[in-house]
This record gives C-alpha cells, structure tokens and sequence, in this order.
C-alpha cells in the first residue's frame, strides 16, 4: 500500500513541476511538498517504528548536496561580482554562434572531468549570462551544456558520484575506466553537438553589455582562488576522503576571510563585493526545489522502490547490457545514485569482476541517460533553478538531442570494448 501512495504523490509531484507555467504555481513550493509529504507517508506507513537511523542517513546524503550546492554558488557568484569571469568570457566569445557552442562544449567536457558535472554546471550557467543576453539561447546552449558536463563526468572516476560509487565499490578502475570511456563519451557530445549546431542560427548581435565593465579590485585572486578552491574538491575527496561539501566550505571560508581583509577599510564603497552581501544574491528558490526533489527521492529510496526496480530489471532482461542500458533511461526519470547503489550490491563479483564489461557499461549509462530529461541529473536540476528552464520546452526541444547522443555513445562502447580490452 505504501509504494501505491508513495508512487502515485510523486507522480502528482512530478506532474506538477513538469505543468508549471500552466498552474503557475512555482516548481520549488511543488518539489518541497512532494519531498515532505513522500516522508510523511512513509513514516505513516511505519505505524509508530521509529527509523531515526535510516531518516538520519537519507538526510546527510541531502544535507551534504545541498551545503555543497549552496558553497559552490557562493563562489561562483562572488568570482562573478568581481566580474572575474570576464578573463575567461573574452577568451570565449565569439560573434558566431556555433563557434561559442563548441567553445563551450569543449570546456565544459573537461572541466566536469577534472571537477564534476554538478559544479561545471553552476560554473557554466555563470559564464553563459555573461555572454548570452537571449534567454531562450541560454537555454539551449545550457541545455547542450547539461549534456556534456554528464558526459564529461563518466569517463572519470571523480565526474559523476555513480562513477564516484563504482570506483570506491572497486568495481572500475581509474585508468580502465578512461580507456574504456573517453571515446563513447566524446561520442556522445559530439553528436549532440552536431545537431546543436543546426539548431543555433545567425549570428551574436554585439557583445552583452557586461563585457564593458571593468573588473573588480581583487578579481584575479578571486577568480584563480575560487577556481582553485573548486579544483581541490575532487583533490580532496580522492586524497584523504573529506567528502566534497567541507571541500567546498573550506574553499569559501577561506575565500570570504581574503574578500573581507581586500575590502573593509572602503566600507559601504565594497560592500557589494563582500560575502554577506553575494548571499542575497543566491537563487534561494533553485536550492530548495533541489532540496524537495532530493527529499522525494530519497523517500522512495528508503520505502526500497527504487531497489525493487533495479532487481526487477534483473530478473526481466535476459542480458545484463540490457540492465546498464535501462537503468541510463530511467535515470532521466528517478536519480541515478540509487539504482545504481543497487545494482552494486546485487551481481556477484565472481561473475561479474572489476572492470567488467557491466560496471563499465552502468558507469556510461547512469552517468549520461540523466541528460535525456532535465530533471534527471544534478546539473539538470541545478541549470533548471538558475535559469527556470521550462520542463516541456526542454522535453521538445533537447530530449531527443540528448537521445541520439546517449545511444552513439553506447554504440560507440560496444563496438571498442572488445578492441580496448584484452581477455
């Protein structure tokens, strides 16, 4: 009865964010009743069971999403109210627009390989309103951008968290998993690109008007410190194991005490530029719409629904390809992370080894199928917050797009893998 309920709210919930600009009522107030209301039903069901334990667990893997969404924000908003990007936006910017396309693709693949797609994403959507003023461009080329930051994610093992989760699983290795990958992945930008390109017309009018002001005192330490910060997340996190958000505290903490030491003795002068004031700034809205989506799916995690899928997967498909490949479209639908957690704890390492063709297969699919709709990957959600993407528009315009890419990709991965891999 419980999986009933819960299924049939989240449906509503999800129903809701997708109608949107038909019920007008905003995807953030949607997303926090479904993400409460799924808990709500859920300890109901429990009939007085306390699962303190469980419910402390689900909330630490979102407190530890969201202070990281929200510190990596920060910084990116504060590099960018010193107009520290524009060192990078007047490398970048082209009249053309096809040109910035793949200027943007090319640097957001290996930036969300060397950081992660969740923080090239805040990064990027930054960038794209420094130069883009139209925000029906911004949105599609931030829509190209979800998918390649996803991409660009799953050919390493610190890109995307479900690599990340194979890889401490030691189920992938390191350099395996770059052979195996890179080429699917590149693969998968390209053609999504390719059809991007015919879908960007004319040219850029002028440069915005942003690329007229003068940077701020003290934007080049900010810009190199704020990258830097970013750039030792993943550092962090593979060296002595602190988990991504204190790496990102740590990045803006120190950031905030050398922007209050730069400013305060100009006063209200500065006062823009200092911390307290780059919070008020923050999307407030776009962080809790990914606190109750979050929430939402932990519930469903925790009632075991998501784990019945990925067995029921299993038992239904006669080839196990054929689960990694499944799993990478119904993570456009419900996150990746727990299928994914469940499929790990499900085949027998006897069988299926490190390395093997499926945990290389699920790394590919989990990390890219989230792109085919937009509220199937961290950098969907967080792109969708920034920039208040309409779910439809995305669906009609980008689903397909990223489609085509997601099954090159796969085409690609099976006809290398016997040819990267020696038995």
């Amino acid at each position: 009865m419980l999986h009933i309920e819960l299924l049939i709210f989240f449906s509503l919930g999800y129903l809701a964010i997708i109608f949107e600009n038909f019920l007008h009522v905003n995807k953030a107030a949607v997303a926090l009743v479904m993400g409460v209301v799924c808990w709500i039903l859920y300890f109901a069901e429990s009939q007085g069971i306390t699962h303190a334990g469980l419910f402390a667990e689900q909330l630490s893997d979102v407190a530890q999403i969201i202070f990281f969404l929200l510190a990596a924000m920060i910084i990116v908003e504060l590099i960018d109210s010193h107009h520290g990007f524009k060192l990078i936006t007047d490398m970048i910017y082209t009249s053309s627009k096809r040109k910035m396309l793949w200027f943007l693709i090319g640097i957001s693949f290996f930036m969300s390989a060397a950081l992660d797609n969740l923080t090239s994403m805040i990064v990027m959507a930054s960038l794209l309103r420094k130069m883009v003023k139209d925000p029906k461009e911004r949105w599609l080329l931030g829509s190209i951008i979800v998918i390649t930051v996803n991409a660009g994610g799953a050919w390493t093992p610190i890109g995307d968290v479900t690599t990340t989760m194979l890889w401490i699983n030691d189920k992938i290795t390191t350099w395996e998993t770059i052979k195996v990958l890179f080429i699917p992945s590149v693969i998968c930008c390209l053609v999504s690109g390719l059809i991007a390109t015919f879908m960007m017309k004319g040219e850029n009018e002028s440069a915005p008007s942003s690329f007229h002001m003068e940077m701020q005192p003290g934007a080049r330490r900010v810009l190199f410190m704020g990258v830097a910060s970013l750039i030792m997340i993943p550092v962090w996190k593979a060296t002595i194991g602190l988990p991504p958000f204190m790496g990102a505290l740590i990045g803006l903490g120190l950031l905030w005490l050398v922007t209050d030491l730069i400013h305060f003795r100009h006063g209200e002068q500065r006062w823009h530029l200092r911390v307290v004031h780059v919070m008020t700034k923050i999307d407030t809205s776009g962080i809790l719409f990914f606190l109750g989506i979050l929430l939402a799916i932990n519930a469903l995690t925790s009632a075991g629904m998501l784990q019945q899928l990925a067995e029921g997967l299993h038992h239904a498909l006669p080839n196990q390809s054929y689960v990694a490949v499944i799993i990478g479209l119904v993570s456009s639908v419900v996150d990746n992370v727990p299928l994914v957690a469940a499929t790990i704890g499900m085949y027998d390492p006897a069988v299926y080894p490190i390395d093997s063709q499926l945990w290389l297969l699920i790394a590919y699919a989990a990390g890219t199928g989230g792109s085919i709709l937009i509220i199937g990957s961290a950098a969907g959600v967080a792109f969708m917050g920034i920039e208040k993407v309409d779910f439809i528009w995305y669906m009609k315009k980008i689903a397909w797009v990223a489609l085509a890419g997601y099954f090159a990709g796969l085409v690609a991965f099976f006809l290398l893998y016997p040819l990267l891999v020696s038995h």
